[in-house]
């Protein structure tokens, strides 16, 4: 039987955070800092507005570029 392929829809789950003891103020610090790490505000910035595949693929490269440039600085500096 086939596997179903997940869509970017079913990734972008709700996030829960637990407020324990009423603390509402570190729920929602802690909400932030999952956001944060899951990279949701990006995601969200990003998807605001519709993307040209043009403009999509361009803005791809450069940020695979920007990783490749950022691996090599940290591979140059792990050989000191």
């Amino acid at each position: 039987m086939a596997e179903r392929r997940k869509s970017k829809q079913d990734e972008l789950g709700p996030v829960e955070v637990p407020v324990i003891d009423n603390n509402v103020g570190r729920a929602i610090n802690q909400l932030k800092r999952v956001i944060g790490r899951e990279g949701l505000n990006r995601e969200l910035k990003r998807r605001r507005f519709y993307e040209k595949p043009s403009v999509a693929k361009r803005r791809k490269s450069i940020e695979a570029e920007r990783r490749r440039r950022k691996d090599e600085r940290r591979s140059r500096q792990s050989d000191f």
